[in-house]
Order: structure tokens, then sequence, then C-alpha cells
């Protein structure tokens, strides 16, 4: 039996009070990652969440275990790792990297290097060069690891 993946889902940004809560800085949109019960793998063992709440553009999180400033401070840049949740109707970066993206009628574009943030849509970065907003895949072919385009006129001549 393989290990599972583990993502980097968020880090501990700082210590919050005086009795061990943080403020950790998540690096997904699945806030089901917060909830209590919730255990994180990190380089510090595991982490499990007692209560978590929002707090600004962040979450402020009691960890199993961590009871005061000290043991808060301690966990300061931990990264907090977690399997991957299993969503077909979801783009998961893990799973893009290394995809042949093509457009409908069969033109290759490349091999998807990496998936650059960005406000308006995330990019696909391509191992050829160019950056395919995601909002353009119209398709994802599992079995043949491809990520079917539709990309408006003009776009790879920018």
């Amino acid at each position: 039996m393989t290990d599972p993946v583990l993502l980097e889902v968020g880090r501990v940004a700082k210590a919050h009070g005086l009795k061990g809560e943080v403020i950790v800085s998540l690096s997904t949109d699945r806030v089901e990652r917060m909830k209590p019960g919730v255990v994180f793998h990190t380089a510090k063992g595991p982490l499990e969440i007692v209560a978590a709440k929002r707090h600004q553009e962040r979450w402020r999180v009691q960890f199993l275990g961590v009871a005061d400033r000290n043991g808060a401070d301690a966990l300061h840049g931990v990264v907090l790792l977690a399997e991957a949740i299993d969503d077909p109707e979801a783009f998961f970066v893990h799973e893009l990297i290394g995809a042949s993206v093509v457009q409908a009628d069969g033109t290759q574009l490349g091999l998807v290097e990496s998936v650059e943030a960005n406000a308006a849509s995330d990019l696909l970065v391509l191992d050829s060069g160019p950056l395919i907003p995601l909002v353009f895949v119209t398709e994802r072919r599992i079995d043949t690891n491809e990520l079917v385009v539709e990309l408006p006129d003009g776009l790879l001549d920018l």
C-alpha cells in the first residue's frame, strides 16, 4: 500500500494571545480543512484542531495539546499538510501538474509545469511557454491525463 499524497494546505503564521491559539494562513479555499477533529501532518508531528474560527483573512486555531503562548510560539512557520480531498468536480494543483494541454481540435500546447495564482483565474504554466487561464479548460480527461482548452482568438499571440 502506498502512502497517501499529502498537500500543503496552510501554515502557522504566528501565535495569538496567551492561551495557545495560533493564526493559520490557508493556501486552499476548502474551509472544511478547519473543522474540529481535522488532523494535519507536520514536521513536528500531528496537530489536531480543537477549535477554529475566521480571523480577518485567516483563521484563529486552537490545536490539541497547545495550551500556552510558548507552545503556540513553537508552531510559528509550521507547514500544515493534509490528504487530498476526493472531489471529481474540482481541479487540484497536484492533479494538473504534468497534464498535457490540448485544444479541442487535438493541437498540443504543452505540459503543465506549475499553476500560478492569479486574481482573475489561476494560470496553467506550460513547459512550452504560454500561460493559460484555468477558466478556458473545458474538459479533463483523466484516462489520458489531458486538459482540453477552448481559447479565444489571439490568446497565444500575446
